[in-house]
């Protein structure tokens, strides 16, 4: 790698620059109310405001000056606002936040000129009364003196109440001279993970959360600057132009690992260091620290207050009966099993559970700290017992030599000193051993292998499959009489040999014997070698990644994926975040049985408190109760009694006239059975209902009465929600070929298409001359679907399941976003044909784009057109045509290289000459597309552009693909919008990917279901556009899928709670 003198020195210019941007930063949140209470995040605010700590005089005018200031520079601006005060005593403003106007504002003024003094901080009084307030997504508390109670306390209640919320919690100190407020308010935002400021009258030193990390930036900045210095030593004026030729010489016949730092003490000895733990993997950690290895499961804390349902057949009522004691005194939670439990909620239980869920996670969060820091962060851990280390020292990793070794050193010293035996093998095209076989591991050993180490030299390619088989066939020849073995790879690249034959020979070399592969994938560039080497084979990092995913589940090992950036996928530490979430699932659901268990107990309360008034409600349905036949409306009834002597049956029908009961709605009767037959001849025959038989004792002696019922069916017609299965790699295609497979409709998961629910309306009853609602209006739920009002029926497991695989595909849709706006495609779009030739103008309006559009171009060469082997040609127009080839040729590496040479020469000069450049690239034999950049108008007329290539393209079948580098001019993009559109193409616009993809980032971290923020800039290239409107599309019917899940969820328990209610009342 070659730095040149400019490149250093612009270098330090732009460190200099965020230098001096960190502390402008730094300035800016020292003045105004920033310097008082810090900057203000989230939308929804709840202020609580501490009033012990104040006294009548100088000091509370200030304190009440600086949270007006407060209130005009930042709150001012949110969207809702809850404030509070409190001492001893609470003092709401309001009773719920209030969305921000005018008259709020004044209001809120109004309320901190009328604050007094007053006694205690009762802290977690005030956290108790917000806390609940759900529709707050940020809580501001300004505390002047210690709370009452200690941080622990305050600590456990904010984190089991913000479980499973975003709220963020921010913590300002006000003028408190007492460490131990100023410690317990600092540790409990730590430990939310939310903000802290402290602020002081009496100096000007603050502490915040904000500046701390705006210093530990600039302190990095500033270490690197003086490394720079110290490396890069360089004399200026007259001595650097004396010196230039000189320096450049020895520069360009240097080493290029030279110009990478070395680790202090880098060719130093060993300081060998003795594991003070066993090491583990984390499969083998969790079985020892695992939720279930510790009796943390929630299946297993529920299991002793879990009753499965009863149902028993009653033989009087010839029916199944269930129990519905759980309805009273239980609550219904799902089991592991899919079955449904009644579970007793033990409040005291589930708390303490929880605590010990967090603490558990505190756990995991420092193994994986742990697995994250020294040799582990680019070995993972090393368990075996007998271990060979593989090395890649191709010639491609010439320039990380000095890491290679460094990493080589780290695990000798930290993780190499407790094991049985060990050897090294170096690969490149040849295999260099260190030893011809495995050595023990004694500090003298670990030494001489590490001055073997530094003698290494980089050249070759990548042959692996030599290595390996020299490790199994040599170094474990006698693997079936030992146990705990080892294999360790490190390298930077896809081996030189296919996937698939290295994944058999390991499977048949390690099966059926105690011998592992575990790859540590070292991740430093993308494409070519810096100094122009190119590999064997060429795998961008993902695809290199899935291969040697593929070699190591072949032996059931670990895979390792790391760079200079840190850690980007480690089997260690996915095991471990899976039981964190594991124990966050488990905690959502002890809150929503608490939950469940707090809302039955107010609705209860509620029910409890019923006035006298409606108690001949009750007294007619106890009435109901005493009657011989439930108040049905049967079509035929037909009334058996048979005495107690055996005497003859008797089988009367008796039709009954029906009338409405009252003047509710109503449904009459079906017609009977009699005057069913009398009609048969006039309709189509149709199949019989089935008749329905209930028996029944009288009241006259053993008496038995039976009524038959004929029900029609029922016809459900219901679409269930299918499993979605959506591909990992990304197709290449256009957005419009992708969604037609892959869109929302493709997919079965049209929300209004699934709420095929009957329709919520009124009819004119003749005999009651006015118009009332369905009896069924009042079973389901009602929703607004389209405009028209439906009832809800379907269920909320139905639509929870809904919701799991609509945010599987929103997050794969969001995926591809990403992909459109990553490398080349960013810029130049997705390059979908074989056959293609690339305009690009360089007239003198690209002179400032020019530079980025050829570095943009390079990576368009190597990443699509000759990753796809595609056949292609370049053309670059101004006032003159200038072509690569005269023809279309192969994207081979040579002629990748030659073209990127050509693309480099690249100079901006005058006018463009479209229709010139679109009909010399349409004359290329073979081409089936063109993929047209520029930054502007033609210079000739639009329509006379669109009319000579209607004409051309009529003869032969090429698309045009347009690519806009500025949406500035309108009338530019609408050019080019017609002329893609009228040859079939696509339009491409490269403005607002940077915002694009910092949307995809925040959507993917903040949450899928809010459609209003973030949201995607607008795009108005066709394949951005189309997807980004799908995503729009999917987090609307997320969102409206889970409004309507809860809303099932409160009809089913308020319904439920009704006929508890009434079945209490009848009893």
């Amino acid at each position: 790698m070659e730095f040149t003198e400019e490149t250093v020195t612009d270098f330090e210019s732009r460190l200099s620059e965020v230098i001096e941007l960190y502390q402008h930063r730094i300035h800016w949140l020292l003045q105004d109310s920033r310097k008082v209470f810090g900057v203000i995040k989230g939308t929804k605010v709840g202020l609580l405001v501490d009033v012990s700590h104040l006294s009548y005089g100088p000091r509370l005018l200030d304190f009440q000056k600086n949270l007006l200031c407060l209130i005009d520079e930042q709150l001012c601006y949110k969207k809702q606002l809850y404030c509070l005060s409190f001492s001893t005593e609470i003092s709401p403003l309001w009773e719920s936040p209030k969305t921000i106007n005018v008259h709020v504002l004044h209001e809120v003024r109004q309320w901190i000129q009328e604050l007094e003094p007053g006694q205690g901080c009762n802290l977690l009084k005030a956290l108790r009364h917000v806390l609940p307030m759900k529709e707050l997504n940020c809580l501001v508390l300004i505390v002047g003196s210690c709370p009452d109670q200690s941080f622990e306390i305050l600590c456990d209640y904010v984190q089991q109440c913000t479980l499973g919320r975003k709220v963020q919690i921010h913590t300002v100190t006000y003028d408190c001279s007492n460490p131990a407020s100023l410690t317990a308010l600092k540790n409990l935002a730590e430990a939310v993970r939310g903000c802290y400021h402290c602020y002081s009258s009496k100096g000007e030193n603050c502490d915040s959360s904000d500046f701390n990390v705006l210093l530990q930036e600039s302190q990095k900045a500033k270490d690197l600057l003086k490394s720079i210095k110290q490396t890069f030593q360089r004399r200026v004026g007259s001595l650097l132009d004396s010196k230039t030729a000189d320096v450049s010489t020895a520069f360009a016949n240097t080493e290029p690992s030279s110009f990478f730092p070395k680790p202090p003490k880098h060719k130093g000895p060993l300081v060998i260091q003795t594991p003070g733990i066993l090491a583990k993997t984390s499969a083998d950690w969790l079985k020892t620290y695992g939720l279930k290895a510790k009796k943390l499961d929630l299946y297993q804390v529920l299991a002793p207050n879990a009753f499965s349902p009863v149902e028993d057949f009653v033989p009087i009522l010839q029916k199944t009966v269930s129990s519905t004691l759980h309805e009273k005194v239980m609550m219904q939670f799902e089991w592991y099993d899919g079955t449904v439990k009644n579970i007793h909620v033990d409040l005291p239980v589930l708390y303490s559970y929880q605590k010990l869920l967090a603490k558990m996670v505190r756990i995991y969060e420092r193994r994986i700290d742990w697995l994250s820091v020294a040799s582990r962060r680019i070995w993972g851990t090393v368990c075996e017992r007998r271990v060979v280390i593989l090395v890649d020292i191709s010639v491609t990793n010439s320039t990380y030599i000095s890491h290679i070794q460094h990493s080589l050193r780290l695990l000798l010293e930290e993780q190499m000193s407790d094991k049985d035996h060990f050897n090294i093998i170096a690969f490149g095209s040849d295999i260099v051993p260190w030893q011809q076989e495995l050595l023990p591991s004694q500090p003298e050993n670990l030494e001489k292998a590490w001055r073997w180490v530094l003698s290494l030299e980089c050249k070759g390619s990548r042959n692996f499959m030599s290595a390996l088989r020299r490790a199994v066939e040599v170094d474990f020849k006698d693997k079936d009489k030992y146990k705990s073995q080892g294999l360790y790879l490190l390298t930077t690249g896809i081996p030189d040999q296919e996937t698939h034959t290295i994944s058999a020979y390991v499977a048949e070399a390690c099966g059926g014997f105690d011998l592992q592969l575990h790859v540590c994938l070292f991740s430093v560039r993308k494409g070519t070698d810096p100094s122009g080497i190119i590999p064997a084979r060429y795998a961008n990092p993902m695809e290199t990644a899935n291969a040697f995913k593929e070699i190591v589940q072949a032996t059931k090992g670990r895979f390792h994926w790391f760079g200079e950036a840190g850690i980007f996928e480690s089997d260690d530490i996915t095991s471990i975040i899976s039981e964190m979430e594991k124990a966050k699932n488990y905690s959502q659901k002890c809150a929503f049985l608490v939950e469940s268990l707090k809302q039955r107990s107010v609705n209860q309360s509620v029910k409890l408190l019923t006035p006298k008034g409606h108690s001949n409600v009750l007294m007619r349905n106890e009435g109901k109760k005493n009657q011989k036949v439930p108040s049905s409306k049967p079509t035929a009834v037909l009334k058996d009694i048979k005495d107690n002597h055996g005497a003859e049956r008797n089988t009367p029908v008796r039709i009954v006239a029906w009338r409405p009961p009252s003047a509710r709605a109503g449904i009459p009767p079906a017609q009977t059975i009699n005057s069913q037959n009398e009609h048969k001849g006039k309709h189509k025959a149709r199949k019989q209902a089935e008749l329905s038989v209930s028996v029944f004792y009288t009241e006259e002696g053993r008496n038995v009465g039976t009524i038959y019922q004929r029900y029609p069916k029922a016809v459900h017609v219901r679409k269930s929600v299918c499993s979605v299965t959506l591909p990992k790699e990304e197709e290449i295609c256009s957005s419009k070929e992708w969604l037609t497979k892959y869109s929302i409709k493709k997919l079965k998961l049209d929300l209004p298409r699934l709420m095929l629910g009957c329709t919520h309306q009124k009819k004119t009853v003749e005999c009651l001359h006015k118009k009332v609602s369905a009896k069924y209006c009042s079973i389901f739920p009602s929703a607004e679907i389209n405009g028209v009002v439906k009832h809800l029926q379907l269920h909320p497991k139905e639509l929870e399941t809904y919701t799991e695989q609509l945010e599987k595909v929103l997050q794969r849709y969001i995926q591809r976003v990403q992909w459109l706006l990553s490398g080349s495609r960013r810029l130049f779009g997705t390059i979908l044909e074989a056959n293609v030739c690339v305009l690009i103008d360089t007239s003198g309006s690209m002179s400032p784009y020019l530079p980025s559009v050829t570095k943009e171009l390079t990576s368009l060469i190597w990443e699509q057109l000759r990753k796809n082997e595609a056949r292609f040609n370049l053309l670059r127009f101004a006032e003159n045509i200038e072509s690569w080839k005269e023809y279309l040729v192969e994207a081979t590496d040579g002629s990748c290289h030659d073209a990127v040479q050509w693309a480099s020469t690249y100079h901006a000069h005058g006018t463009s000459c479209i229709l010139a450049a679109l009909q010399k690239a349409l004359s290329f034999q073979g081409v089936k597309a063109l993929y047209l950049l520029t930054d502007g108008k033609p210079d000739t007329s639009c329509s006379l552009i669109l009319k000579e290539i209607e004409e051309l393209i009529k003869k032969q079948d090429i698309k045009i693909h347009t690519i806009c580098f500025s949406c500035a001019d309108r009338g530019a993009v609408e050019f080019l919008k017609k002329l893609a559109s009228q040859t079939g193409g696509r339009f491409h616009c490269s403005s607002g990917g940077e915002d694009g993809q910092l949307a995809a980032h925040r959507i993917l971290t903040e949450g899928l279901d809010d459609e209003d923020n973030p949201v995607f800039p607008y795009f108005e290239g066709d394949d951005l556009k189309k997807l980004t409107q799908e995503v729009a599309k999917a987090r609307s019917f997320l969102k409206q899928a889970k409004s309507w899940r809860l809303l099932l969820e409160n009809w089913n328990t308020n319904q439920k709670d009704d006929s508890g209610f009434q079945k209490s009342v009848q009893d």
